[in-house]
């Protein structure tokens, strides 16, 4: 393929094609007020019916980081059955004033493993205030473990064993209503999708677990509960606002009008998802308005990322190496961002100046990219190429240093942003996520590799506001959130 037809990606659709359906479909049949079986079905399904469309059509790749092997599920049962038994959240009769549901993926931070979304929670509140409900990632738990962490692990082994024999008697007209909407979504499309068992699955798991976080709250009496991703804890949300409980979610990655997780457009679902946090801590201003919240934007309340902060400070004043290029990978456009990366490298190794291109994986690709990604593999036998596949190097370290930065749509690029780094995005699936940042001329999009390299020594940007993205966090805030 020549470069100038050389497209980043295998689908004729892109990920707005994708959303504007969901959405026309949303307005036509009022999904999201929809009840079937007592629940509101589509609103547990919706963002995993977005991502099994862009998976089955091919416009993300399928996540690289390493599965779950039947062995690793069975050796994990006896843990699982372990935690279910010493450490299940139901044990004791105790108030908390706070509940706090934290990222399963852990970050190793100072010598511990913490998620670096909730853990200034833990340093600003005072500890007998609240108790951590922790979830296992790739079915293990990371953390040191504490007398104020519990593991809900009880909660989903019992979901799992009451799906496999809890059976759904559907009414006739919720078959129907779920036909009308698989036909749709096939013929949009053109793919088989199981719409039926994917809402059976998600109402089980739901009808479940809101039991037991209904009665975890009735134990706990907590006024408060912080999330960290609201749209995979929706039963947990679902029991709280029954319980009058405030839940407040914290910012854990990019949002647009192209992330099903926040973005509503229909006018009829403002206010009334009954399955959306009470409020949400955002990283900056930024993000208050590039989504159709489903609550006021009174609630959508700037508040900073302590991480960042934290950990900006000691690099900021690093010299910046000239020429150096960093690429911002990510599971579900690795293969087209690392294909690139390559065609960057051919065209400019043979060139006059001098680059190093850096290539920094995501967590979740350091133990599968050697199997997945054909080009990065050839990369590696390019002198002005370095794969960075670990977590040693402080990805603010590489910000610091690199003149120019490209990914797609991961948060790490705002933070790039932050360090003055000259930033390109990739016109590949997700890319639409940056449009606002392209249409302020903060980064530039680009289609081809000739294209970037033409541009990196005279593209110039607009100045922008870092704190509109980041606001400075202050630890007075906290208290003035919780004590409204």
């Amino acid at each position: 393929m020549s470069e100038k037809t050389q497209n980043y990606s295998i689908s004729n659709k892109t990920i707005k094609e994708v959303c504007d359906t969901l959405f026309s479909l949303e307005k036509k049949y009022d999904l999201n007020q929809m009840k079937i079986q007592g629940v509101y079905a589509w609103q547990l399904v919706r963002i995993y019916v977005y991502y099994e469309i862009s998976r089955k059509i091919r416009v993300f790749g399928a996540p690289q980081q390493a599965k779950i092997t039947l062995i690793d599920k069975i050796l994990s049962f006896l843990p699982f059955l372990k935690n279910s038994l010493f450490s299940n959240p139901l044990k004791g009769d105790y108030h908390k004033n706070i509940l706090i549901f934290d990222h399963p993926r852990k970050v190793k931070h100072k010598g511990e493993f913490k998620d670096i979304y909730s853990y200034f929670l833990m340093d600003d509140l005072d500890t007998s205030s609240y108790e951590v409900i922790e979830t296992p990632y790739l079915n293990k738990h990371f953390t040191k473990k504490e007398e104020y962490i519990k593991y809900n692990d009880s909660f989903l082994l019992g979901s799992y064993f009451y799906k496999k024999r809890t059976k759904i008697h559907w009414e006739a007209n919720e078959k129907d209503k779920i036909d009308i909407i698989q036909r749709e979504i096939s013929s949009s499309f053109n793919i088989e999708i199981d719409l039926l068992n994917i809402m059976k699955n998600h109402i089980l798991d739901f009808k479940y677990q809101y039991k037991k976080y209904d009665q975890l709250f009735k134990k706990r009496t907590p006024k408060y509960v912080f999330v960290v991703v609201a749209y995979e804890n929706q039963a947990m949300i679902a029991a709280a606002h029954d319980n009058n409980i405030e839940v407040i979610e914290l910012q854990h990655g990019t949002i647009s009008n192209y992330h099903l997780g926040y973005n509503f457009p229909n006018k009829k679902d403002k206010n009334n998802i009954k399955y959306f946090p009470s409020k949400i801590l955002v990283f900056g201003s930024y993000w208050r308005e590039v989504a159709n919240y489903p609550i006021e934007m009174e609630n959508i309340v700037p508040c900073g990322f302590p991480f960042s902060d934290e950990n900006i400070r000691s690099y900021l004043n690093i010299e910046k190496k000239s020429n150096q290029i960093l690429f911002i990978s990510q599971g579900v456009i690795g293969k087209y961002l690392s294909e690139f990366a390559y065609d960057v490298a051919k065209k400019l190794e043979n060139m006059k100046e001098k680059y190093k291109i850096i290539y920094k994986l995501h967590p979740g690709e350091y133990s599968t990219w050697q199997k997945n990604y054909s080009y990065l593999k050839k990369c590696e036998k390019l002198a002005n190429f370095h794969i960075i596949d670990n977590s040693e190097v402080s990805l603010y370290d590489l910000f610091s240093k690199s003149e120019y930065q490209v990914g797609v749509f991961s948060t790490a690029i705002y933070e790039g942003l932050l360090f003055n780094d000259k930033t390109f995005i990739l016109d590949s699936p997700g890319s639409e996520y940056m449009d606002s940042l392209v249409e302020k001329n903060y980064v530039k999009k680009i289609v081809t590799a000739q294209e970037f390299i033409d541009s990196i020594a005279n593209f110039k940007v607009n100045s922008y506001d870092k704190d509109f993205f980041f606001k400075k966090y202050d630890k007075s805030f906290l208290k003035r959130i919780i004590l409204k």
